[in-house]
């Protein structure tokens, strides 16, 4: 059986979907240990495919360095669809890639929200009906996708609101990239938080 698996998508695949899979993936590490990485699978892509193959831009991999994540390993990709349907949830940096996302694959329309939305959404979720946690891929996998389908009963189709988006940091200061790697990390607090229960 596969982990719960995050697509995180935004333009170019090199700052802001990449410091929000490696920030997603130091969280998890904090909260799990090690065996973070086999329970829940964190990637990422972007609508262009103009970078792909390239690194992390410097002042990302600087903010994701800098809050315990290894931005060395990343490389950028381009979206293909066949990533959209092997993730249990897609989070995107802005509502228009949530539509160049459901132009490419539909299907993926109940699975898929802007980031920020999504971390807003989890308030409203109750935690006991999900599945317990236990440590072990399916136990988080099955307690995962229920999340997600909680956040989306939730949404209840709204779109979403100001705010939810993130910001393209490209060209801008660090601080402005330190600004978006904080709006990032409290997103990603409340998925962490319910995910491992």
């Amino acid at each position: 059986m596969r982990p719960f698996t995050i697509l995180h998508v935004c333009m170019g695949n090199i700052c802001r979907s990449p410091m929000a899979e490696r920030l997603l993936a130091v969280r998890l590490r904090d909260e799990l240990g090690p065996v973070a990485d086999e329970l829940v699978h964190s990637h990422g892509a972007g609508t262009g495919f103009w970078h792909e193959g390239d690194r992390m831009h410097a002042p990302a991999a600087r903010q994701v360095r800098a809050r315990g994540g290894d931005p060395d390993s990343f490389r950028a990709r381009g979206l293909d669809p066949a990533f959209l349907l092997e993730s249990d949830l897609v989070l995107t940096a802005t509502a228009e890639q949530v539509e160049f996302v459901l132009d490419l694959e539909p299907g993926v329309a109940h699975s898929t929200f802007v980031l920020g939305e999504f971390g807003r959404l989890l308030a409203g979720v109750d935690a006991t009906a999900l599945p317990p946690f236990e440590p072990t891929v399916p136990a988080v996998a099955k307690r995962g996708r229920a999340l997600v389908a909680a956040a989306d009963a939730v949404r209840a189709g709204a779109w979403p609101q100001a705010g939810d988006e993130l910001d393209d940091p490209y060209g801008r200061s660090d601080e402005f990239f330190g600004k978006t790697a904080d709006q990032v990390e409290e997103s990603i607090a409340p998925l962490v938080r319910l995910l491992v229960g």
